[in-house]
């Protein structure tokens, strides 16, 4: 069966999309832990990161970076963190979160609501970087 991210990559389901390329997707997490927190994925469905051939992981890696350093541009924040846990859905997924302290990056608060407008704003901004 798909996972959600890969209905995402068909266009099944919706996404505030932030960068793509023919390998790899970037869009914002719509229970965000930080305003503009964004999900980077590869568009090949592999459930763990430590699975894809070594090309790919390269690949990933560069365009996360060229995606956080576009975030550092449209988000006040100290840094983009990066965190890689994987156990939420089974397709390897890089989280990219603006943080301006340790407790940016604790997936046990509670998740923010935003706004779809406020979604697309954001994913305005960070476009506007890339």
């Amino acid at each position: 069966m798909a996972s959600i991210f890969s209905k995402i990559i068909s266009g099944e389901i919706p996404a505030h999309k932030v960068a793509e390329t023919a390998d790899f997707l970037a869009f914002l997490d719509i229970q965000p832990l930080t305003m503009g927190h964004v999900l980077v994925i590869p568009k090949k469905e592999v459930d763990y990161i430590f699975d894809l051939d070594h090309e790919t992981y390269a690949g990933f890696m560069i365009f996360a970076k060229i995606v956080a350093e576009g975030m550092k541009k449209a988000i006040t924040c100290k840094k983009i963190g990066v965190a890689v846990i994987g156990l939420e859905v089974p397709h390897a997924h890089i989280h990219l979160i603006p943080m301006n302290n340790v407790s940016d990056m604790n997936f046990s608060k509670e998740k923010l609501k935003p706004s779809q407008e406020d979604l697309t704003d954001i994913a305005q901004k960070i476009k506007k970087y890339l």
